[in-house]
């Protein structure tokens, strides 16, 4: 049976075209691109540059409109900014005159009008706690690392307690060490909160070790959702235990293998029954099969 929660956010029939160049013929950079997200759900979506990953994510975020279709949260439609979507992106976005609690609380206090000063810092403080930040408080940006300054964005993104946490390939510009000790505190912090994510990446192992679900985008322009890949492995999940799992090499492979090849075909030789309002929904097992698989509608929430 299908719930308010099960579709938390759905997304139906969404397109976005932009105008060809001295009138031409206009672009269409996806299209028939369908999805819900479960309250709670960490989605990952992967697909090569160009397939409008993250003019997908501005839509959610209410900073692009799309051509067709419509992106639902809670029923209604996305139509602006709001704080309820909290975005993390590339760059850090950090304000260079404010310390590192100031670039926090600014977020806070607008999402809490009401607080006394004392509670709005009382609150930032344990988002900077909970990513390691303790102790660094009074220090600007310039004065951080680049793992630091992505830890600021990642605290003030969660400290506005958003319904829907978006990200656009936040660990991208990260050294490998730092980067994985920035996706271990969001797994950890995922947990505890049971924050609903939406969140793009080119790195295949981030997706496996973040996700419940990854959405696979075939080759833009016009491309679609080829399939949804349900990642079967348990949590609480960590970087050193989950490439033992016997299910991790299945489902790494069946995603490898979509990215070097049938992301280049998909879209123009789909397979027999495929139908982009209804993108089938696989599970890689360990076993050889990609069961079960069929239409995805939605899918529950990762355990806190």
């Amino acid at each position: 049976m299908t719930t308010a929660d099960s579709r938390f956010v759905q997304v139906d029939g969404l397109s976005r075209s932009f105008p060809g160049e001295r009138g031409g013929e206009a672009l269409t950079v996806f299209e028939q691109v369908n999805f819900a997200i479960a309250r709670g759900e960490f989605i990952c979506v992967i697909g090569h540059s160009g397939c409008g990953k993250s003019t997908i994510l501005n839509i959610l975020a209410g900073l692009d409109q799309p051509s067709q279709g419509v992106a639902l949260m809670e029923g209604r439609e996305i139509a602006g900014p709001s704080l309820d979507h909290g975005v993390i992106f590339q760059n850090h976005s950090l304000l260079p005159w404010q310390s590192t609690l100031q670039n926090v609380s600014f977020a806070v206090a607008a999402r809490h009008r009401d607080w006394s000063r004392a509670q709005i810092l009382a609150h930032s403080r344990q988002y900077l706690d909970l990513v390691g930040l303790n102790g660094v408080e009074d220090r600007r940006p310039s004065q951080l690392s680049g793992g630091m300054r992505q830890r600021v964005g990642i605290a003030r993104a969660f400290a506005i307690e958003p319904k829907l946490l978006l990200m656009d390939e936040p660990f991208g510009a990260l050294d490998a060490l730092t980067r994985g000790t920035i996706q271990d505190e969001l797994v950890r912090i995922c947990q505890q909160t049971t924050q609903t994510a939406f969140m793009i990446t080119h790195d295949v192992d981030e997706a496996m070790l973040l996700a419940d679900k990854i959405l696979l985008m075939t080759n833009g322009p016009k491309a679609r959702i080829a399939e949804i890949v349900e990642v079967s492995l348990p949590r609480p999940r960590s970087r050193s235990t989950v490439i033992f799992e016997p299910n991790y090499y299945p489902i790494r492979n069946h995603l490898v293998d979509f990215l070097v090849s049938r992301s280049k075909t998909f879209r123009d030789q789909p397979p027999t029954g495929y139908d982009p309002r209804h993108p089938p929904q696989v599970r890689p097992q360990a076993d050889g099969s990609a069961a079960p698989q069929h239409p995805a509608t939605s899918g529950a929430p990762h355990d806190p």
